[in-house]
């Protein structure tokens, strides 16, 4: 994993000591036991909340049958979305140490070991054998993957014939330049942006079949707006964990992100595929 994005991730706003004191706040504290339902305005960090999750396992023909794995899964609260409503089985991949020990220990905490696994591996190298998952989904996590075709071919490979990938990403659209590739790569670590078309290519040559790509641009400019205000209403918290300094630099990340899907040159794409 490149230091970059170990980094990034290990200063991220969204994490599971900031999830736990933002349910703490609601509830008046955390004794007792927690639902999978009270995390679930905390831990989902990608855009589109719960209907995003919940259109990409439509996509993906999730069932309470399927064997699920979630690529880059971060602190897994999809995850938990996706065993907790649709009863099925879920593998959580996530390579950055601590995301994935702290969606275990959150997975712990609501009553869903039995569901959802969180494995520390590389999506770039499965650790699992062929044929072993019904549908593979990943959120917004590519981005930080530069081998991205491994990353789909490994897919293909564990996928039993006739399984789905589904997955959203961060695209390039016309006009984004490089200077601004190279902001985004030292502001929050994208290590490559694909194109809709791009992806669409890489699918083909991974092995898939019905490819499907949907601009998801316009509907995730609001969602922009929404993360900057939610990021600036957390400004205490942030500064209390990570100074005053760290907060400055993500207000200036996303507004400087916000800037550039307002002006079309970044957006966001769904993609699926069939085994």
């Amino acid at each position: 994993m490149p230091d970059r994005v170990v980094d990034f991730y290990d200063r991220h706003p969204i994490s599971e000591a900031q999830v736990l004191a933002a349910v703490a706040r609601r509830r008046g504290g955390v004794d007792g036991a927690l639902t999978a339902d009270e995390l679930f305005d905390f831990d989902q960090d990608h855009y589109g909340g719960l209907d995003a999750v919940d259109a990409l396992a439509r996509c993906a023909g999730v069932t309470a049958r399927s064997r699920v794995l979630d690529v880059c899964a971060g602190l897994g609260g999809p995850a938990r979305f996706l065993a907790s409503r649709r009863g099925c089985r879920v593998v959580g991949l996530e390579l950055h140490p601590g995301r994935a020990a702290g969606g275990a220990r959150l997975t712990r905490l609501v009553g869903l070991a039995g569901r959802v696994a969180a494995i520390r591996g590389d999506a770039t190298a499965l650790p699992f054998a062929a044929g072993a998952f019904d549908a593979c989904l990943s959120q917004e996590a590519l981005l930080h993957v530069e081998p991205k075709l491994a990353v789909l071919a490994e897919c293909h490979r564990v996928l039993v014939p006739g399984g789905r990938l589904a997955f959203t990403d961060w695209v390039a659209r016309p006009g984004l330049g490089d200077r601004e590739r190279e902001q985004l790569w030292a502001w929050m670590a994208a290590t490559t942006l694909q194109t809709l078309d791009g992806y669409r290519a890489l699918l083909g040559r991974a092995g898939f079949g019905a490819v499907e790509a949907e601009d998801l641009s316009d509907a995730w400019r609001p969602i922009l707006r929404a993360r900057l205000a939610m990021f600036r209403a957390m400004r205490a918290d942030t500064v209390a964990r990570l100074g005053e300094a760290r907060f400055g630099e993500y207000d200036r990340l996303y507004a400087f992100f916000v800037d550039l899907v307002e002006a079309g040159k970044l957006g966001g794409g769904r993609f699926t595929a069939t085994r």
